[in-house]
């Protein structure tokens, strides 16, 4: 049975709260998420108070800011003692860091003193950092043990940690000095020693490595958690696989805000105010509109042309809209190919002259159909014309697809964001320019002055 909002109010209405505790025990948590927002704080408490421990706890890490906020607001003090006590140390950190200092404080003062350490701890870090992500929650053991007694230790300690899919071998003084997957473990001779079965060139990455560049490691290794040391090799913590997950998700979406010139946080739309919004959106537009009045000079520059030639003017859309949709498709390729580190800037002159020939390609196709279509379908034009404007075409298309390919790679290069180059500030560029290259290539093939 899916649950819905009707149906959890239709057992509340009834009394059927047996049946109700069933439903909601079955359900994933991912359809709870997705209800969340149509019940009422009641039924929200309600439900949750259905849900065993950790699901209750999987539910708050997955809920918005401010359904979190509402429902810590709604628990009573042992309530929130038992729950705290039952998340992980990073998952705290990032409820900390998100809710209201109301909240704030009704978390701290429920939490235990392992708890506050270990939050106090991850507190030290930049939240955008790979230590900001880490759960000092981890697995570690000596290289002198033999494998019954790693063995034996793990079964004591297994509850306490949140993965236990590698062992870190330390020495003395914390640093890591290997790293023991549970399947090679439990695959040796009980007799073995970690020091004959660890390997030692750890993947690891540094505190202060970007989160971003976290993630591409932990990807690119095919990790389920990836350790996190300090500039003396020394074990901090772990990140696992779940919080790259979000990361990935959230650099998304940095992305696509940007390449639609919008900045500002990620937080979910129905969470965000409409001055949010605001400040989010009006930054790039401001500086787009004064950019776009470059392209109201080229048209003034070019308008003795245009009255002696006014069915040029009908193709101005054609062309310019054509130009920045291949320019928005070779960045889109290029950032794909540098976040996945298949792209580098050393490959800037293979990639120009690859895309300079594409775009002849497609150039050449759009420019022939622009042809016809000028002269089948209104406006009609004459040939001489036509063949001005599928040239002109042939030209923004091969300059919007070069620009669109090495723009990303040059700013990539510079340390800056290249997302910003691939929304409407290139597209405006192309604007500027495909105009230019459209006019002039009228102007020497009709021979117009101007």
């Amino acid at each position: 049975m899916v649950i819905t909002r009707d149906n959890i109010r239709e057992l509340l209405k009834t009394h059927k709260e047996e049946s109700l505790k069933k439903l909601i025990g079955e359900a994933p948590i991912t359809e709870l998420i997705d209800i969340w927002d149509d019940l009422s704080e009641d039924e929200a408490l309600k439900i949750f108070s259905f849900l065993d421990l950790e699901k209750k706890v999987d539910l708050i890490n997955e809920l918005p800011t401010s359904k979190q906020e509402e429902l810590i607001r709604s628990l009573t003090a042992e309530n929130r003692k038992i729950l705290f006590e039952e998340m992980e140390p990073d998952d705290i950190t990032d409820f900390i860091q998100s809710v209201s200092p109301e909240v704030r404080e009704a978390v701290w003062n429920n939490l235990s003193e392992e708890a506050r350490e270990e939050t106090k701890f991850l507190l030290r870090f930049d939240e955008d950092d790979a230590a900001g992500l880490m759960t000092p929650r981890y697995l570690a053991i000596r290289s002198s043990l033999t494998v019954k007694q790693a063995i034996s230790w793990l079964r004591k300690n297994v509850k306490d940690v949140e993965s236990i899919y590698y062992l870190y071998v330390l020495d003395q003084l914390k640093r890591l000095i290997g790293v023991v997957s549970l399947k090679d473990l439990l695959s040796a001779n009980d007799d073995e020693k970690i020091e004959n079965i660890m390997v030692r060139n750890v993947i690891s990455v540094h505190e202060e490595t970007d989160q971003e560049e976290a993630a591409k490691i932990l990807e690119t290794y095919d990790l389920v958690a990836l350790p996190v040391v300090d500039s003396y090799n020394r074990l901090l913590g772990i990140i696992t696989f779940d919080d790259i997950i979000d990361v990935i998700r959230e650099e998304q979406t940095e992305d696509v805000y940007k390449m639609s010139a919008m900045g500002g946080s990620t937080e979910r739309y129905l969470d965000s105010s409409v001055f949010d919004l605001f400040k989010k959106r009006i930054p790039w537009l401001v500086i787009l509109l004064f950019a776009a009045t470059i392209t109201t000079n080229v048209l003034a520059h070019y308008q003795t042309i245009l009255q002696v030639a006014v069915v040029l003017s009908f193709f101005i859309p054609i062309v310019t809209g054509t130009g920045g949709n291949c320019g928005s498709q070779s960045a889109t390729l290029m950032i794909r190919g540098l976040a996945t580190g298949e792209i580098h800037f050393h490959d800037i002159f293979f990639v120009s002259l690859k895309e300079i020939i594409v775009g002849a390609i497609i150039g050449i196709t759009l420019g022939l159909l622009t042809i016809v279509r000028s002269m089948y379908l209104p406006p009609y034009i004459d040939l001489h014309v036509a063949v001005a404007v599928g040239t002109a075409m042939v030209f923004v298309v091969i300059f919007a697809t070069l620009i669109g390919a090495i723009f990303p790679l040059i700013i990539n290069k510079l340390g800056l964001d290249p997302t910003v180059m691939a929304g409407p500030l290139m597209a405006t560029l192309i604007d500027v320019t495909g105009l230019t290259i459209y006019f002039q290539t009228a102007k020497l093939l009709l021979g117009l002055h101007g």
